[in-house]
């Protein structure tokens, strides 16, 4: 049962908003919109449909309410809270991938158009995000090809030699960077750019059509013949891609398809009754939501960050709510969008096609995933015989340490479950013992043997605790099969020496040297030297590795804030914002110290006073 009582419920506002479901440690669990907020949240608590849900209630410690005008208000609002603190339970767009964009850059005075996979920079325009980057680059290609832009690197055109490059004599760029093209004409390229980008497909066909027939009939024929060419690739580009006739128009069709934990959604993104573009997401579904409520969700956060909103949206039959969804995609379009479903003709042909989809990428999900598991599981049981283990290691712990000169020296400790990483349950440490001092000599046995004995006595800690407390830490808490540590022979037995209780528990302690992959184990005169070639070895391998990077992470962060804070933090007038502003500018600590005066001075937001002090300063300090 919840341990959120009835009384509060009863509580909280009858009208639309934003409730949000916190544990004991006030995580959030699940975000949610509701015409009434109180009688939303009764709902959840009177008739919990699914085994996510009865497990949802039992967490749940206290509910946030947050009172807003509209349904599509409240649409919005849950979507920046579901971002903000990425919920368990909700239904959310998995960030395993960073998706393709094409960037025009129009604050240079020639653009450039090329691939990237950021969208930060306010005075670009980007366009996407595209489902495959080989299309994308693709999609380039015929562009340089039509609109002979350059693919010069950097805001200026050209080059050192100040002569056109190859691209010139292929017919691939007009020469901005020797002034064979004004910036006017270049422009129009560019706008050509944009506008098929932005789908406009006829509008490109006719221009180039009308330049054709205009220098034929001036008689430039082989402007002529360069304009025909150029047509006929993007008519070639454009048939391979028709899926309906120009009747159709500008839409997306959204399918998704439902698993147990899990959900997939296609988006048919068609303009002017050309296939633009097929993108597939996959989504957690944690809660078992149905089809409408993961549709729901969907829509929402992809056209957070989509670059263009079509004024109709073809939907599934299931989707229940549409007018809320519809009113706030036309607040952010800034015009009008119909969401409907599709009824009989080609936007019916087109939704049937990102259903297929839909469903086909879910199975083949499921195929890869059951695979992966099925590898998983035959690693763990090679390694258990591999180290005469009395059960399955389903929890491993791998510890390592990283240090520079006895200085910053930390340690990592990562988990895996089930073969499988567990970010959640990672933890680091700074060693106490060695402290920060540069004259320290390095120690990794004491420094392990310090760390296994924190992470024992923080076992030993958390045993009397109730999981309810807030101090309660799940990953300290758990008792683990196996622990790895990244070292040889004098790691092991600094280990040991810390980790009695857990032996005493059935726990297994091993070390990996990495020279030649060697495992040793206690009690074991000669080392294990598993083949290479062995999932087992290459399980272990993944742990020692992730412990590593996990360590040497942490590690560069404290060495490069200790850098910072050295010099930096005790001078003069210097506070956060112009530290910011001199690392901005700078680049690193090393070039702030070797700057001039008038180059601090030159500084942006730091005042000339207070760098005439700081160039003082630091050569006071004999840097």
């Amino acid at each position: 049962m919840s341990i959120f009582p009835a009384e509060r419920r009863r509580e909280l506002p009858d009208e639309p908003g934003v409730y949000i479901f916190r544990d004991v440690r006030g995580t959030v669990l699940y975000v949610g919109k509701a015409i009434s907020i109180r009688k939303r949240v009764a709902s959840h608590f009177s008739n919990p449909s699914t085994r996510a849900g009865v497990d949802l209630l039992a967490m749940i410690d206290h509910v946030e309410a947050l009172v807003v005008h509209t349904e599509s208000e409240a649409l919005l609002v849950e979507l920046n809270f579901i971002k903000q603190y990425k919920p368990r339970f909700n239904i959310r767009l998995r960030d395993d991938k960073s998706y393709p964009y094409i960037a025009v850059s129009l604050d240079e005075e020639f653009p450039r158009v090329y691939f990237t996979r950021e969208r930060h920079r306010r005075d670009r325009a980007y366009f996407g995000p595209f489902s495959s980057a080989k299309r994308t680059r693709s999609t380039l290609e015929v562009l340089g090809k039509v609109f002979l832009y350059r693919s010069c690197d950097g805001p200026e055109p050209g080059r050192r030699s100040g002569s056109p490059c190859l691209d010139y004599y292929i017919k691939r760029c007009e020469a901005p960077c020797v002034g064979y093209v004004t910036r006017e004409e270049y422009r129009k390229g560019i706008d050509g750019v944009i506008a098929f980008l932005s789908g406009r497909y006829r509008e490109i066909e006719r221009r180039l059509e009308h330049e054709m027939r205009l220098a034929a009939a001036e008689q430039r024929y082989e402007d002529a013949a360069r304009e025909r060419n150029r047509l006929r690739a993007v008519r070639q580009l454009l048939e391979r891609q028709r899926v309906a006739n120009d009747g159709v128009g500008t839409l997306d069709a959204i399918a998704v398809a439902v698993g147990d934990t899990d959900a997939n959604a296609q988006v048919v993104q068609v303009r002017d009754g050309v296939l633009s573009d097929r993108q597939s997401f996959y989504l957690d579904n944690a809660a078992g939501a149905g089809p409408a409520e993961v549709a729901e969700a969907f829509l929402l956060q992809y056209y957070a960050s989509a670059m263009m909103i079509p004024p109709l949206v073809v939907v599934q039959h299931e989707l229940s709510d549409t007018a809320a969804l519809a009113q706030a995609l036309s607040e952010r379009r800034g015009a009008r969008v119909e969401l409907r479903a599709a009824e009989r003709g080609d936007t019916r042909r087109i939704l049937e096609l990102a259903e297929r989809n839909a469903r086909l990428a879910l199975d083949q999900e499921k195929l890869r995933a059951e695979r992966s598991r099925q590898q998983r599981v035959e690693a763990l049981d090679r390694l258990q015989a591999a180290l005469g283990l009395d059960a399955i290691p389903l929890r491993i712990e791998c510890y390592d340490i990283s240090t520079l000169m006895g200085t910053n020296t930390v340690a990592s400790m990562v988990v895996f479950e089930g073969a499988a990483p567990k970010k959640a349950d990672y933890r680091r440490f700074k060693v106490r013992s060695l402290g920060d001092g540069g004259d320290a000599a390095p120690d990794d046995f004491a420094a392990m043997e310090e760390i296994l004995g924190r992470r024992m006595a923080q076992f030993e800690a958390h045993r009397d605790r109730s999981p309810h407390d807030r101090d309660y830490d799940p990953s300290f808490a758990a008792l683990p099969n196996l622990i790895v540590i990244d070292g040889g022979k004098g790691q092991l037995a600094a280990g040991l020496r810390a980790l009695d209780g857990f032996r005493d528990r059935g726990v297994t302690v091993v070390s990996l040297a990495k020279r030649i992959e060697e495992v040793f184990v206690p009690g074991r005169p000669r080392s294990l030297q598993l083949p290479h070639d062995t999932p087992e070895l290459q399980l272990l391998q993944r742990l020692r590795d992730e412990a590593h990077r996990f360590a040497i992470t942490h590690h560069r962060q404290r060495r490069d804030r200790a850098m910072t804070a050295s010099i930096l933090d005790e001078l003069p007038g210097v506070g956060p914002a112009r530290k910011r502003a001199l690392l901005t500018h700078f680049g690193s600590p090393d070039a702030i110290m070797a700057a001039s005066r008038d180059e601090l001075e030159s500084v942006p937001g730091i005042p000339g006073k207070v760098a005439r002090e700081l160039h003082r300063e630091l050569h006071k300090a004999g840097v």
